[in-house]
């Protein structure tokens, strides 16, 4: 059973929504739908993702890297493998564009498609008086100044060892999936999807000195604000925020959670670069 989901507020989520149905229903595969892509799709009855997850061994999102994003946090405990239509700008997790819904429909047929495991992040943030908040990441954790016009300073340490202290916007701590999102923006490197590590990226450092780098994903990062008076906002994967301040403590680890994400055989992380950052070569 294939699950569909589409990001509804893009003006071509109903048409992709409604190809991808035609397609499926012309090779007999059958499926479901989330309530909300439903009548985008011309169908009357959807389910809640939740139920959606767990009836369905595919899900097809339709929309961006956002939309993919949403899903995983929405999906607190089955995470079936998801295989990404894209129909938005800039899309690293998608396996094909709008116009290969023929493309998508033969690759899920045929189940010629390979699984990516992508792991996940999770981020722990333990207040002062107690309390624990615990998030999981697909991309990465941002601790940002919000809209305050002064650095914070912010100290890291790799379990009991110090790392440094940065004097910065905030901070990126990214998943090699997250790397080519707001950590590549920050200036930091792009890893591979396998390469087991995590990036930390400072936004806009006052110290040049201060740069990328990348640890094992077996670290635990701790994170903690270093100045009175600094308050600093922690969100993971642009879906949830809390606020931080001094005598709080967020420890990022690897999750033990991670998502199978569909990729087409002949389209490599290393060509999903390509295409997707312009880059080009000669021949020497």
């Amino acid at each position: 059973m294939i699950g569909l989901l589409a990001h509804s507020e893009k003006p071509a989520a109903a048409r992709v929504a409604q190809d991808m149905v035609s397609e499926l229903t012309k090779h007999g595969i059958p499926f479901l739908a989330e309530r909300h892509t439903a009548p985008l799709a011309g169908l009357t009855d959807g389910l809640d993702i939740q139920d959606l997850a767990e009836q369905c061994e595919l899900l097809v999102a339709m929309g961006g890297d956002g939309t993919i994003l949403r899903i995983v946090h929405k999906l607190r405990h089955t995470l079936p493998p998801i295989f990404g239509i894209n129909i938005g700008s800039l899309g690293f997790l998608t396996c094909l564009g709008p116009g290969e819904i023929s493309r998508a429909v033969a690759s899920i047929r045929d189940r010629d498609y390979i699984l990516s495991n992508r792991p996940l992040l999770e981020a722990r943030l333990t207040l002062s008086g107690g309390t624990d908040h615990v998030f999981h990441g697909l991309n990465d954790a941002v601790i940002s100044r919000g809209e305050r016009s002064e650095l914070v300073k912010i100290r890291v340490r790799l379990g009991e060892i110090p790392l440094t202290e940065y004097n910065a916007d905030g901070l990126v701590v990214s998943t090699p999936t997250g790397s080519t999102a707001y950590s590549l923006s920050a200036g930091g490197p792009i890893l591979m999807p396998d390469s087991g590590g995590f990036v930390i990226t400072p936004i806009c450092p006052h110290v040049l000195t201060n740069r990328s780098v990348v640890v094992s994903d077996a670290s635990q990062i701790h994170v903690e604000i270093s100045e009175r008076g600094h308050r600093v906002f922690v969100n993971v994967d642009g879906q949830e925020t809390c606020e931080m301040g001094l005598g709080d403590s967020l420890v990022i680890t690897k999750s033990a959670r991670y998502l199978p994400l569909a990729m087409l055989p002949e389209r490599s992380f290393s060509e999903v670069l390509r295409q997707k950052l312009k880059w080009s070569g000669t021949n020497i």
